[in-house]
């Protein structure tokens, strides 16, 4: 899916309020993040270009001529460096599309190095039709998830915030089941945007030549799959736009719609575009390391953690530790049926948590340090995470809480973050202190009691809606501490988080 970059805009007008950011994915999926049938796309506020005729000279096809058989870099007609007599003010009419799918095929092939096995079908629809025909489902375990990283409270659902987030961002998908693309156009006239219909076109050479995998991912490691996936449309959505800026004749790209405010929910926002933002880089990385037959083999031997896409150099050798959590809860309360009984959130989300909670520079996000990266998650409060486990729990009246433990690679980036963490919850959410490493927020859509403990590299925060229930959702017992933890930190055979 291709999600319009709306971060960045949003942050200067919420500087220039002195707010200190509060808190989705394009394509989230089942257990942290509500699912949509489609693999999404993010893009930046599109600004008008001038269309170029002049054709390109070095060719080897100086007359344009059909080749007798399939070639990379011509596709129904059209070769890639062929100008187009099309008229794109008004929109594009049939036969026009047309012509931009073949030869944005073309160009999209001859970039990648794969050859399109048949046409991908393509439908430009408007907003209000994507919209209309989007389903965005949640359930009771995913409003817990997202309550725990502190970005969606219960003044709200989980299904409205990401609605508002497709609504303010979507620009386009690709359907696998279906085999075929479907744009948003701003207008009721057909208008295609050259990023979203690369974006997008590179998402069905996937679907041919390298399969999508649908297994069942914790959030962590379907961000980390994902950071592959999106990021591989990106970084060749970039190459795109250089060629644009040089050899290549190109249609002008329409004007954006003005969107949905996400001003409330920036922290879902950050927490779901990082494939989109880290992706690109990551991809780059492995290009530079051994060609794109070294991403072609990522897909067989996937990213298992959001961490890989944020530190490229850990991949593939780098795994995460492996954290459980005994079930430590009284009688009156359960884990949801479900099997593993918890997941893994991950430090890009935990990055999210930290930054939308005013725990970072507002503006940390706008430094990103390297190539084909278009936000910056690394920062000293998450970069030493190790491994981690989210399990939530409710009771017969419906009340909810959770237990998160977080393993650290040093005893210092545990204490680092316990103590940013518990700031958060002071500073940010009104949190007041009731016992050693225990704090309440009085109010508000976090109004819990949490207690925050570090045990030597590890973390474990208990969330519960009084003190009294901390212990019923899980008893507070000295020798849990660090058995439930299995470490191996370059090992690609060691324990993976699951």
């Amino acid at each position: 899916m291709h999600v319009r970059t709306v971060l960045l805009a949003i942050l200067v007008v919420l500087a220039g309020c002195g707010e200190a950011m509060p808190g989705t994915e394009a394509t989230p999926t089942s257990d942290a993040t509500p699912t949509s049938n489609t693999t999404a796309t993010a893009t930046p506020n599109a600004t008008p270009t001038a269309t170029t005729t002049a054709t390109p000279t070095a060719t080897p096809h100086p007359n344009f001529d059909d080749p007798t058989t399939d070639r990379l870099g011509w596709e129904n007609g059209y070769w890639y460096d062929e100008s187009l007599s099309v008229n794109a003010s008004n929109g594009l009419n049939e036969s026009e599309r047309t012509a931009v799918v073949a030869r944005t095929m073309a160009r999209v092939e001859r970039l990648r190095g794969l050859e399109f096995e048949s046409t991908v079908p393509v439908a430009v629809v408007d907003r209000e039709t994507y919209l209309a025909e989007e389903n965005v489902t949640a359930t009771a375990w995913d409003e817990q998830v997202w309550e725990a990283l502190l970005l969606v409270g219960e003044n709200q659902s989980v299904e409205s915030v990401f609605e508002l987030l497709y609504g303010a961002s979507v620009q386009g998908s690709y359907v696998p089941n279906e085999e075929r693309i479907v744009l948003v156009s701003e207008t009721r006239q057909p208008t295609i945007d050259r990023q979203t219909l690369a974006h997008e076109l590179v998402h069905a050479l996937q679907d041919q030549h390298l399969g999508f995998d649908r297994g069942n991912r914790t959030r962590d490691a379907r961000l980390g799959y994902r950071g592959l996936v999106e990021g591989d449309a990106g970084y060749v959505e970039d190459l795109y736009e250089t060629r644009c800026e040089g050899p290549w004749s190109c249609l002008p790209r329409p004007e954006s719609g003005a969107g949905g405010s996400l001003d409330d929910n920036m922290g879902v926002y950050v927490a779901a575009y990082h494939p989109y933002s880290d992706g690109p880089a990551f991809v780059h990385h492995l290009r530079e390391r051994g060609g794109w037959d070294a991403v072609n083999d990522a897909y067989a031997d996937p990213p298992t953690s959001s961490t890989q896409i944020i530190h490229p150099e850990r991949y593939p050798d780098w795994s995460p530790a492996t954290v459980r959590i005994p079930d430590r809860s009284s009688d009156s309360w359960d884990r949801f049926d479900r099997s593993p009984p918890g997941t893994t959130v991950g430090e890009a989300s935990l990055f999210a948590t930290v930054w939308a909670n005013g725990g970072t520079d507002v503006f940390h996000l706008q430094r990103p340090t390297r190539p084909h990266r278009a936000y910056n998650y690394t920062h000293d409060v998450t970069t030493g995470w190790a491994g981690d486990r989210l399990v939530p729990y409710r009771n017969e009246t419906g009340a909810t809480g959770y237990v998160l433990r977080i393993e650290w690679a040093t005893t210092g980036d545990a204490a680092a973050f316990a103590i940013a963490y518990r700031d958060l919850l002071r500073t940010r959410r009104g949190a007041e202190r009731r016992g050693e490493n225990v704090l309440v927020v009085p109010a508000g859509p976090y109004a819990d009691a949490f207690r925050v403990e570090q045990s030597g590299t590890t973390v474990t925060i208990v969330n519960a809606p009084t003190v009294a229930a901390l212990d019923s959702v899980h008893d507070e017992d000295e020798s849990s501490s660090t058995a439930a933890i299995e470490r191996t930190d370059f090992s690609r055979t060691g324990p993976k988080s699951a």
